[in-house]
């Protein structure tokens, strides 16, 4: 962003929205894999998953390729349903019991399989799985160094889903939708100007003023206090009722909610996916890579927000471009930084997943309220969201 005064807009949608479904489904998979594989003794390192999945009334198919020990579909259709049952749909149009799962992987072609494998070129390793652009933001916004709009779209969609399944907020099905619309004010969030709130609700007869009294304390618990003020728009189930929800009502598919789970629009990004891949996958490995990378040098304060693309070519193991976006005014270039990223890094497949210790079942949790912003935990899941490079970065900008 080049301005200093403007309002911006991010949304979020909740685990029960249908592309997100299809999402954890295709998450669950890839979760499956490693621990099968893991459990037979085969190396992680071999693990092979892109799986995609639709889901629309009370279907769900489950497509792509593989390779690991052997998963049978019984295990696969298990996992399904379990996260079905989870995200908490028993309704006539979607139940995990009842819903026909259809089960289509098939074996990763060799031709893919060899570039990724033993890479290509004289000196060949690991190659990257696909060509491919991919982005990675951080900002000072939040504690968690993301833009604030997209942030507290996931936020209030996780507090509300968190509500629903202690019972507080029983009233409300899985499927919903957040839109958080910031005034920023010389480039600082300062007050929400309009908040957008569509949530699918069990009882039939709750009006949008019975919706709006349930959810708005949880709402206004979420967001900084002093943000929400008389200018403050709210539109909650702003059509009427909302009962039909989740891929009764619309059709799912994995990877069509590429900008919910990233920056929310306040930074590019590339196009390819996450859901569904091992990390082999540079969509996927190298857009979490990126991330890190750029939170890192914020909270090393390097430069108040930073975007980084790095771009991949099939079965290659180097980058073919590392680029560093800041203020033309920052003290440090994004030459600077871009020299100590190849520093501090090794940017290769192979390097990232050693890196970030990505080939473990940590995926499944991804899948909703964003793969960025989220706290690092003690089994690896999200170990791109670690500052643990501030020194480096420190000491690769002195020298």
């Amino acid at each position: 962003m080049s301005r200093k005064n403007y309002v911006f807009t991010s949304e979020s949608v909740s685990e029960g929205h249908p592309d997100k479904v299809s999402d954890r489904i295709s998450d669950e998979i890839v979760d499956l894999y490693y621990r099968n594989s893991v459990a037979a003794g085969m190396s992680p390192w071999d693990v092979r998953v892109a799986a995609e999945t639709l889901t629309t009334t009370n279907k769900v198919i489950i497509a792509g390729e593989t390779r690991g020990q052997d998963v049978s579909h019984e295990q696969i259709e298990a996992v399904a349903r379990a996260a079905i049952k989870d995200i908490g749909y028993e309704q006539d149009g979607f139940h995990h019991e009842t819903a026909d799962v259809e089960i289509l992987l098939h074996a990763q072609s060799e031709d893919i399989a060899q570039g990724v494998d033993h890479g290509t070129g004289l000196h060949a390793e690991e190659g990257a799985g696909d060509q491919g652009i991919m982005f990675g933001y951080a900002c000072s916004d939040t504690e968690d160094l993301m833009p604030a709009p997209v942030y507290y779209s996931h936020k209030i969609l996780e507090r509300l889903a968190r509500e629903r399944k202690s019972g507080k907020a029983a009233q409300l099905g899985p499927d919903s939708k957040a839109q958080v619309t910031i005034r920023y004010e010389d480039r600082k969030p300062v007050e929400v100007m309009s908040l957008v709130l569509s949530t699918q609700h069990l009882d039939a007869a709750m009006t949008s003023q019975d919706v709006a009294h349930l959810i708005k304390p949880f709402i206004l618990e979420t967001l900084p206090e002093a943000w929400i003020t008389d200018n403050t728009e709210w539109h909650i189930n702003p059509t009427g009722k909302f009962v039909i929800g989740g891929p009764d009502g619309d059709t799912g598919l994995t990877g069509r909610k590429i900008i919910v789970d990233t920056y929310g629009g306040m930074a590019p990004h590339g196009g390819g996916a996450f859901s569904g891949k091992d990390p082999t996958k540079v969509d996927r490995s190298a857009a979490y890579a990126t991330r890190y990378l750029a939170k890192n040098i914020v909270a090393a304060g390097l430069a108040p927000w930073v975007d980084i693309q790095v771009s991949y070519a099939i079965g290659v193991a180097q980058p073919q471009s590392i680029y560093v976006n800041v203020d033309d005014k920052n003290p440090i270039s994004g030459e600077h930084l871009e020299a100590a990223i190849r520093q501090v890094m090794d940017m290769t497949p192979r390097g990232i997943r050693k890196h970030l210790d990505l080939n473990k079942p940590i995926y499944a949790r991804t899948s909703a309220y964003g793969h960025f912003g989220r706290k690092a935990m003690s089994d690896g899941a999200f170990s791109w969201e670690k500052t643990d490079l501030v020194e480096e970065f420190l000491a690769a900008i002195k020298n």
